[in-house]
């Protein structure tokens, strides 16, 4: 799978699953953290589309998570917001 270091923007391929001490070539930034999930969303409770994933110390650092969903920083960012917003717009329109 293909993914986008959080931390320097390198380019990654990682091998699924991608375990708890995986890190990025380049910078040594752990894989396995929310900023590297695709659930993970500032905008959303707890900073996680799951609402019964546990709440974390460090975002940045490697943890348990049973709901981790490998991801980059620019797909997660661009999808969910545009969608949401159509999703809204559609409802309301006259």
């Amino acid at each position: 799978m293909r993914m986008t270091c959080h931390s320097c923007g390198c380019e990654l391929e990682a091998a699924l699953p991608v375990g708890r001490r995986d890190a990025c070539e380049r910078c040594g930034a752990d894989l396995r953290c929310c900023l590297q999930c695709k659930l993970h969303d500032e905008a959303s409770a707890n900073e996680c589309r799951e609402p019964q994933a546990e709440v974390p110390r460090d975002r940045e650092r490697a943890n348990f998570c049973e709901f981790f969903v490998p991801g980059s920083p620019e797909a997660r960012s661009a999808e969910p917001v545009d969608s949401a917003k159509d999703a809204f717009d559609a409802l309301f329109r006259k």
